[in-house]
């Protein structure tokens, strides 16, 4: 997978020039492009041999080039993500390679899944319409101490939610992902164990790919197994929850909900999510925090050195 004497395009979402350790342009190439998403191509598409993907700018920009990428042996996504690229996929030849951002968003999305568990069990959105009320809203609330942790989708953002989780003496965590396996901390349960597991949770955290089978993973039968008064909490992708399941949980106000993404997205104005009891909304930003970019630039600096080298690529999720 070295570079040729063809000097083969790479499609950047930053200029090269903002990027350090990449490998150097010359006569063995490569040509850096840039392109954000804007409606005009830098290049011909059929010279692009990498493609990293503009990051955020959804899945019609994303797949875009992709039909003219001719020449294409692999696209790189700066989301941990790679539902907005797959419905692309179909017009690839084969052998190329789809690399997701493992290392790049488990820090931000984290910290926001935890301070969305803090809000919400703490009654911060109320605090601050107090505060713009000029209201002393005091009163007991939840603590995350001694609580059930359930993580439904236990990879790299799950590990990091987890360790997030240690100081604050919550009761249990509880790991669950497509398989069972075994880690240091203990035991990930399989998928087909979730309906057991979710009435011990307190608070249920979905971290996992959106996939056919995780779509709708959170229906009425998954939110019914929750215990009353349990908080869900969704940094995972919106149609991981079935909307109007939530909606008739939520206004019953027999669980809470936090959610960093929604199915609509983004959340049209009146939509009754926004106003749903229980509920805090924020605007999918798991992942846009000052982190972001001094790891996504690294992740690309690294993977461009692999490519020009021949070396095996990083977070290969799947092969044309």
């Amino acid at each position: 997978m070295t570079f040729d004497k063809t000097t083969p395009d790479v499609w950047l979402p930053l200029p090269a020039e903002e990027i350090d350790g990449l490998p150097v342009p010359g006569a063995s190439g490569p040509n850096y492009r840039f392109w954000d998403g804007g409606p005009d191509f830098p290049a011909d598409p059929a010279h692009c041999a990498f493609y990293v993907v503009p990051y955020m700018k959804g899945s019609e920009i994303a797949v875009r080039p992709l039909a003219g990428m001719t020449s294409l042996r692999a696209v790189q996504t700066l989301s941990a993500g790679i539902d907005h690229v797959t419905p692309g996929l179909a017009s690839l030849g084969p052998g190329v390679e789809l690399c997701n951002a493992k290392g790049v968003h488990e820090a931000s999305t984290a910290e926001l899944t935890l301070a969305l568990i803090l809000a919400s069990l703490r009654g911060i959105p109320g605090f601050v319409r107090g505060q713009d009320a000029e209201e002393w809203r005091s009163g007991f609330y939840p603590a995350l101490a001694d609580k059930t942790v359930l993580i439904v989708g236990y990879g790299s953002i799950g590990a990091a939610i987890e360790d997030r989780l240690v100081p604050f003496e919550c009761a249990r965590v509880v790991r669950v992902a497509r398989s069972a396996r075994a880690t240091e901390r203990g035991p990930v349960h399989p998928l087909s164990e979730l309906s057991a597991l979710l009435p011990q949770a307190d608070v249920v955290v979905l971290s996992t790919p959106l996939t056919p089978d995780t779509r709708h993973l959170a229906d009425a039968g998954f939110l019914g197994r929750m215990k009353d008064g349990a908080l869900l909490v969704n940094v995972a992708r919106g149609p991981v929850v079935d909307t109007a399941a939530l909606l008739k949980e939520v206004e019953s106000g027999r669980i809470t909900a936090a959610l960093d993404v929604t199915d609509p997205e983004p959340l049209p104005a009146g939509h009754p999510l926004w106003h749903a009891p229980g509920v805090l909304v924020s605007p999918h930003v798991g992942g846009s925090t000052s982190a972001f970019m001094p790891r996504a630039k690294r992740l690309i600096a690294a993977q461009l050195t692999r490519f020009a080298a021949g070396d095996p690529l990083a977070n290969v999720v799947l092969t044309t």
